[in-house]
């Protein structure tokens, strides 16, 4: 069995004690590939060179809302310049939060709005992080129609979800699986095509249930895998490598 996390930031602070243990153990739990997507231009070397140093780890650059604060006009000059340069397997982590209402959602929708038009421009596609604002974001992706992606840690409706899907976009579910009480996450996981599902952790957060209070890790993603093999009732297996080639085939690895 191998599985793909396509959504982990194993470049994180978090890990810096204890990270080649980490990936190691995510290794020995059948993780073969780790999608590290990038949160602010500042860290973008870093997790190049990371990724360099571990053939299992692909890296996407982006800008993400959650830092909107430390991000200016020339970072986004700079990520046309790095994708050109380097490559990356997506533009990510991008998008809008809403939640969090302390970020300014103008500047959030400027920072969005122009990193999808950098990503048609390159032909590459893109991980979007979501929180309340999946109506703009679907509005965003009509005036700048990019090849696809990946909606991370989705929670928006079916009828939002099919509209994704009309845009080619896939749909990252993780540890909040392994909860009981998580009806409704559990019901998109049951109810979207298995086509359009992959695997994540989004470590260090979001942890599973069987290690509920602790830091998250790419070597919990057979969690993941199990509970969606129970939802779905299909072997392990199965889900492994459906999930595994759905985030090949978006992710062009």
């Amino acid at each position: 069995m191998k599985l793909i996390d396509s959504h982990c930031h194993i470049d994180f602070e978090e890990f810096s004690q204890d990270r080649t243990k980490v990936l190691q153990a995510a290794r020995a739990n059948k993780v073969e590939k780790l999608i590290v997507p990038a949160v602010m231009w500042s860290a973008w070397d870093d997790l190049i060179t990371l990724c360099e140093q571990h053939r299992e780890l692909h890296y996407a650059l982006g800008l993400h809302p959650m830092f909107i604060h430390a991000h200016e006009p020339q970072h986004l000059r700079e990520l046309a310049d790095y994708l050109h340069r380097y490559r990356p397997c997506a533009v990510g982590e991008i998008g809008l939060d809403f939640y969090d209402r302390s970020l300014c959602i103008d500047k959030q929708k400027e920072f969005f709005e122009a990193q999808l038009a950098i990503a048609c421009e390159q032909a590459m596609p893109v991980i979007l992080h979501v929180r309340k604002a999946h109506e703009e974001v679907l509005v965003a992706l009509k005036k700048y129609p990019v090849i696809g992606g990946i909606v991370h840690a989705y929670n928006g409706s079916m009828q939002q979800a099919e509209r994704y899907l009309k845009a080619n976009f896939k749909f990252g579910f993780g540890g909040m699986l392994t909860f009981e009480r998580s009806t409704h996450l559990r019901h998109l996981a049951k109810h979207l095509p298995i086509e359009s599902i992959v695997l994540e952790t989004d470590s260090p957060d979001m942890t599973v249930q069987q290690h509920r209070g602790e830091r998250n890790s790419p070597e919990y993603l057979h969690y993941c895998c199990s509970a969606l093999a129970d939802i779905r009732q299909m072997s392990v297996q199965q889900i492994a490598d459906i999930t595994s080639a759905n985030t090949l085939q978006t992710l062009n690895l």
